[in-house]
């Protein structure tokens, strides 16, 4: 396992726009002592009690943004508070709900989008089913956007492999290569249940076969998988105790041997992106201190380097990535202006290559 590498933290310029709902409606300025990395982030939700977990998607000649709304970050009196907004922008700017998305006596979390191989737009969501705050099952489902259409199809279970099916598990995100989706799932450790990490594959986002079955410690859980040039899989993975550090894994077809990297930082939400010259850009909650939301670069070794702390605290992270028009585009959830709210920053991809 590979340490941690130190490294000298970037003093930023900020340029932050502060946006109420739809429109931009002042600008504050911050400038730094020392060298920078410019980028602009803005508020484009706040309208529930609770706004978070984000992913963000281009489809369609659109950005579409989705997240969770609710009374707080775990259900609320009933349980089952959990909704799924759906935002839509063609420019970035100006945003409006596209969709608000419910299931009786369920709560609907951890929104994720994708684009499938025949061109629908893909949503895929966690499901909770609770007695009381008691929670007796999670179940995540699918529903799909053909391009053109202003509405979703209604929301299905996913199929999981009958061979590592338990009543908790959570699919937490679906990346598509090769006609085929992949994605990392596990279970949570409830009573009777074994914890289990599994990659698991799809050809039309409900069933899923299992590829290959993990044995790591610490309570791994939230993964994005992402595929370099030559389909190298990568897979960033969140893990919740001992140290708690995250791990970065690499895999070549049929993705049954790894190579694992501890990254001596902890994660969450952790989201990454690779550029078109190969770094691997990600996304993530910083817990050294104050809770921020930053944007770091990784490698296949492990090393870690922040890159930009953004406007955030508290409640905060879960990012999504867009890679448009010369920038990256990445929404985020923080509760540092006193309410869970959706930010979407931009940067320009020559700071970042």
């Amino acid at each position: 396992m590979h340490l941690i590498q130190k490294y000298e933290h970037l003093s930023i310029r900020i340029l932050l726009l502060t946006c109420l709902t739809f429109s931009l409606t002042s600008t504050d300025l911050i400038v730094a002592e020392d060298k920078s990395l410019n980028y602009e982030v803005r508020k484009i939700w706040d309208q529930a009690n609770h706004n978070a977990f984000t992913d963000l998607v281009r489809f369609n000649d659109r950005f579409f943004c989705t997240f969770r709304e609710g009374t707080g970050h775990v259900p609320g009196e009933n349980g089952r508070d959990g909704e799924i907004r759906v935002l839509t922008s063609a420019d970035g700017q100006q945003w409006k709900s596209f969709a608000l998305i419910s299931e009786k006596e369920v709560d609907l979390r951890d929104p994720k989008l994708s684009v499938t191989p025949d061109g629908r737009l893909m949503l895929l969501i966690g499901g909770s089913y609770y007695e009381g705050t008691k929670i007796l099952k999670r179940e995540p489902r699918v529903c799909f956007l053909k391009a053109g259409s202003q509405k979703f199809s209604p929301l299905t279970p996913i199929k999981m492999d009958p061979a590592i099916r338990t009543n908790f598990d959570w699919l937490w995100r679906v990346t598509w290569h090769e006609n085929t989706g992949y994605g990392i799932m596990y279970q949570s450790n409830q009573a009777g249940v074994k914890y289990g990490l599994h990659l698991v594959k799809t050809s039309d986002g409900i069933s899923y076969e299992n590829v290959k079955s993990f044995e790591i410690e610490d309570s791994p859980n939230e993964a994005t998988l992402r595929f370099l040039d030559d389909g190298t899989m990568v897979m960033l993975l969140r893990r919740e105790k001992g140290k708690a550090h995250g791990i970065i894994g690499n895999a070549k077809a049929p993705y049954k041997e790894w190579e694992l990297k501890d990254l001596g930082h902890r994660l969450g939400g952790p989201d990454f992106i690779v550029l078109d010259n190969g770094k691997l850009i990600a996304g993530t909650r910083k817990y050294q201190g104050p809770a921020k939301t930053i944007l770091a670069e990784i490698d296949l070794q492990g090393n870690f380097k922040e890159l930009i702390e953004f406007p955030s605290g508290g409640d905060t992270s879960y990012p999504g990535f867009v890679i448009y028009k010369g920038q990256l585009w990445m929404t985020y959830y923080s509760s540092h202006e006193g309410k869970t709210s959706i930010y979407l920053a931009t940067i320009p991809l020559n700071e970042l290559q």
